[in-house]
């Protein structure tokens, strides 16, 4: 494994399961965008960006609740899943060492849904797709500058700066952008969903999660007393 130690961004980290997964599916998709579906109706009408990207009046009116899940996996180009897998190699690979598949994919999950969500409710007429795995991948960026604060990262390749500023500096720009660029075309209310339901995790879900664990866990445990140690020693 190779890095740059404390205080730099680890590169190299290899591909732990859960991201190696995301990565496939997310390429396989991508393949089926760009070269195989591209323009086609596919149901109703409807071309795949309409049929699996979030487009709030279909979530809300015709019930197309698994477009909260499957925009993840579309992309708006090659430059976009090229950043969004590349954050995933590096800050996932680095947080599903530390938490472990299911966890990480817990969390990937919930705060892309949860961006969804945010999608929907603050666009409810909308009938353009929001596509792209960007607010998972924001969240995970938070969850990174939560656990590796001082990582620095080089800002165009140049300047060092370390993650939990950049995070915060991109937090700040999203939601501006949110409030004066809304039609601008890129998704700023999902990438500030990443962000919000990324908090929601860490601060309360993960923690009732764990006291839940704790208290399982306890219920299993047995005290033994001195006469059982005596048997079970024999």
């Amino acid at each position: 494994m190779n890095g740059y130690g404390r205080g730099g961004i680890r590169l190299g980290v290899g591909f732990t399961e859960g991201v190696k997964y995301l990565l496939i599916w997310n390429g396989i998709f991508f393949l089926l965008q760009e070269f195989i579906v591209p323009g086609k109706n596919l149901v109703a009408g409807l071309r795949i960006e309409e049929l699996l990207g979030i487009v709030p009046v279909l979530v809300l009116k015709r019930f197309f609740i698994w477009q909260l899940v499957t925009y993840m996996f579309l992309h708006g180009g090659f430059f976009h899943i090229l950043f969004n897998m590349v954050i995933l190699w590096m800050c996932g690979s680095e947080l599903e060492r530390l938490w472990g598949t299911r966890r990480l994919l817990t969390y990937y999950f919930f705060t892309g849904i949860g961006a969804g969500l945010m999608t929907v409710l603050f666009t409810p007429h909308g009938q353009f797709p929001t596509i792209g795995a960007s607010g998972a991948i924001y969240g995970l960026l938070l969850a990174y500058a939560v656990y590796f604060p001082d990582r620095r990262i080089y800002l165009y390749f140049l300047i060092p700066i370390p993650v939990r500023l950049f995070v915060i500096v991109i937090a700040v720009i999203t939601l501006l952008s949110s409030i004066s660029q809304p039609g601008d075309g890129i998704a700023h209310v999902a990438h500030l969903g990443g962000f919000v339901f990324g908090w929601i995790y860490l601060r309360w879900v993960a923690g009732a999660f764990q006291r839940w664990m704790s208290r399982r866990r306890r219920r299993h445990l047995r005290v033994v007393s001195s006469d059982d140690e005596r048997r079970y020693r024999r």
